[in-house]
């Protein structure tokens, strides 16, 4: 893979031949079948966690690190349920390249991982870093995710929940991960939005 810029203690971010950055995504999942769906900062964009590897980490490393950094969860309030086999790349729109750099980064290419939630709301915390990703957070139902992040994600996150879904089921049953049908997606079984959690407001369990 060829190497980019430097980040912090000597660790390199890679960029592969083709342009794509290696990358893990991150489905947290309650056990009612619920996932964990987060607004980036100053953004009125909604997405999973997701994060680059380093040059120097596997990765299940990098999801756990990306884990802590996001949500600030730690290992022990989560359960790793299954993993997308090889790479999934997505290509970033043509107004997000910075065509000017050294190595030019045309979109990432991930690998997801399923997790059960199992610790309290009051361990999830978006402000431990001095750069959030996101300012809020709620559950929403599995497949929801398909008609609501954005457009150019929509094809590796269908990939991803379909790739998970059996895994999903063995914890929170059928009834809660349906099949992925369109009606599926376009209904969420909830009627009406949840509450927003924000980054600093404590939450019961």
């Amino acid at each position: 893979m060829a190497e980019s810029k430097a980040v912090n203690s000597g660790v390199r971010i890679v960029i592969d031949p083709d342009g794509y950055r290696p990358n893990v995504g991150i489905v947290l999942m309650n056990p009612d079948g619920r996932v964990f769906w987060a607004r980036r900062v100053r953004r009125d964009g909604w997405q999973f966690p997701q994060g680059g590897m380093n040059s120097d980490e596997t990765p299940l490393e990098a999801m756990y690190r990306e884990l802590q950094e996001e949500t600030g969860l730690a290992p022990e309030h989560v359960a790793v349920l299954g993993v997308t086999p090889g790479w999934l790349r997505y290509r970033l729109p043509q107004r997000a390249i910075r065509r000017h750099d050294r190595l030019v980064c045309i979109g990432q290419k991930q690998v997801w991982f399923l997790l059960q939630f199992t610790g309290c709301e009051s361990d999830l915390r978006l402000d431990l870093t001095d750069t959030p990703e996101f300012d809020h957070w709620r559950w929403v139902d599995f497949w929801y995710p398909l008609q609501h992040v954005v457009v150019f994600k929509r094809g590796v996150y269908a990939s991803a929940l379909r790739h998970l879904a059996p895994f999903a089921r063995q914890i929170a049953g059928p009834g809660a991960v349906p099949p992925p049908v369109p009606e599926a997606h376009a209904s969420p079984r909830h009627a009406g939005a949840p509450r927003l959690r924000p980054a600093s407001e404590p939450v019961q369990s």
